[in-house]
């Protein structure tokens, strides 16, 4: 780094830095005081309800089942258990419904369908080569997890999932496991990328997956990436190292696909990957290294790509990344030493930071009081909100020492949902429940005073979201040709829909309005062909 650019970067933190807890912008709510399970995996259903999930062999939950109990003689812990692992949340009533679920999840990954319906693939034990299948309900109707029939060609522990065009589910790696596979139909294919990364710990796991608008697969694990052509299964291309430390399981840090514009053509594509350990940490823990404080941003359609690479104003590992309607990046959780396992971290970081992608720039959040590390989650609710959840550091369920298990659940309220923006905020008062690929649509947006600036519509996906990865999350920003004054404040938006499946794979999405930078509540869409 230059002089200039270090004298720049100096003055954005110290900038950051001098904000007080007072004017830090955002806001922490408890919203539920005890959700029966520690949060590992977490996902939201297009009926705006949230399913909850952890390991299965950890010991009791501080929530029974309902009417049965899991008898599991391959349990590690308990092999008659009446306490579940899995509930479902409903943010309107703040309450949570105990869902069974038989084999062991520890660790695996997941991807809704088409349909709506999350397959959930691997796990640990006797979950490995398992695939589940959980299709949601609305609120007080009964759903429940159910296991396939037929096995992962592979036993897959610290995989990663990404829906393709074509709705089948692409499963990367895993412990020990160098190929990937697709389901629920389609062969496996040896990677020897997988393998080439993994070094004396395993730095390689839960890799970042990212389908390109080009109908490639962007594949990054530890420091590394690569562009797979998945219907040749053939490496095409090979990116330049990130600069810094490893960036995934163990050393996590956390990555995104910046969103896609309607004003290029969703032709262009920028992977965003920030945070990680010390390649040192997880082996030796007791030195607690300090953990990354870089970014690394990089145009992966480009024909000449790079890292360019900036400083977050504190180093963090575990940290979630959370696309926002408004196309900025919230990154929440984590510590800022140590690495991802059990007790392996300390110092944990209670400030969110807000990324904005045009600016290149981040700010501080208001902070939390929960610590958030080992098996935390976050995920965008369709109100605006983001849903935090999870932080277990033990083999099993302790509420007492460093770092206890953590049954809170928390939301994070960024500041476009301050009351000050109300008279700001749009409603969407009429809209589509399906949207075909390349067919215009229209919206009706209700807007509480006069008209500030353009309305904007953005689709986003619900994604599966386990240690510091929000597997198959994917923002797009929409065309908006009119909008026009129809009604009482109400506008006609007119717009068209993704023109292929390669840029929005067919599934549930979440459809915002935004006015002046104010998001609306999401509805959900089925985008599809």
């Amino acid at each position: 780094m230059n002089n200039r650019r270090a004298r720049t970067v100096l003055a954005l933190l110290s900038c950051c830095f001098c904000l007080s807890l007072a004017q830090q912008p955002g806001r922490f709510n408890i919203v539920l005081q005890n959700a029966g399970i520690s949060s590992m995996h977490t996902a939201v259903t297009h009926y705006g309800n949230v399913i909850f999930l952890d390991r299965t062999n950890i010991g009791p939950s501080a929530i029974n089942l309902v009417g049965n109990c899991r008898d599991n003689p391959a349990d590690m812990m308990t092999t008659h258990d009446c306490t579940a692992h899995s509930v479902i949340y409903d943010p309107s009533s703040n309450t949570v419904r105990p869902v069974f679920i038989y084999s062991d999840t520890w660790c695996s990954s997941g991807q809704f369908l088409p349909n709506g319906t999350l397959m959930q693939t691997g796990g640990s034990s006797d979950g490995g080569s398992i695939i589940r299948y959980f299709t949601p309900c609305s609120s007080g109707s009964w759903c429940n997890w159910m296991e396939s029939s037929t096995n992962l060609q592979s036993s897959r522990w610290y995989a990663s999932n990404q829906i393709l065009p074509d709705g089948r589910i692409i499963v990367v790696g895993g412990r020990g496991v160098y190929n990937y596979e697709f389901q629920p139909t389609g062969g496996q294919f040896y990677l020897q990328f997988l393998k080439d990364t993994a070094d004396f710990q395993d730095d390689n796991l839960y890799p970042y997956l990212h389908l390109l608008p080009s109908n490639l697969l962007y594949i990054f694990a530890n420091r590394d990436s690569i562009l797979l052509n998945y219907f040749t299964n053939t490496v095409v291309r090979k990116f330049p190292t990130i600069p810094g430390e490893p960036r995934n399981y163990p050393c996590s840090g956390s990555s995104v696909m910046l969103a896609l514009d309607t004003a290029n053509s969703y032709s262009k594509a920028e992977v965003l990957v920030c945070g990680g350990a010390n390649q040192a940490s997880f082996k030796n823990s007791d030195a607690q290294y300090g953990a990354s404080q870089t970014c690394g941003r990089m145009e992966v359609t480009s024909n000449s790509p790079y890292w360019d690479m900036s400083y977050m104003p504190f180093r963090r590992n575990m940290g979630d990344m959370v696309l926002l309607p408004t196309a900025k990046v919230l990154i929440i959780n984590g510590a800022q030493n140590g690495s991802q396992g059990y007790l392996l971290a300390s110092n944990p970081i209670l400030n969110p930071l807000l990324y904005d992608p045009d600016k290149k720039t981040f700010e501080i959040q208001a902070p939390s009081t929960i610590p958030r590390v080992y098996h935390s989650t976050a995920n965008l609710l369709p109100d605006g909100r983001v849903l935090v959840a999870g932080s277990n550091t033990r083999y099993t369920y302790q509420y007492t020492g460093p770092f206890p298990t953590e049954l809170r659940v928390e939301t994070f309220s960024p500041a476009y949902l301050d009351a000050t923006n109300d008279w700001l905020r749009p409603r969407i008062a009429k809209n589509p429940f399906t949207i075909t690929y390349g067919m215009p649509f229209s919206v009706d947006v209700a807007i509480p005073g006069k008209l500030v600036g353009n309305i904007q519509l953005t689709l986003l996906s619900s994604p599966f979201t386990t240690h510091s990865f929000s597997q198959g999350q994917r923002q797009l920003k929409l065309p908006v040709a009119a909008s026009v004054l129809s009604y009482a404040n109400t506008y006609y938006v007119a717009s068209t829909a993704p023109p292929s499946s390669v840029v929005a794979p067919p599934s549930y999405y979440m459809l915002f309005a935004l006015h002046n930078g104010i998001p609306s509540q999401a509805v959900w869409v089925l985008v599809t062909s």
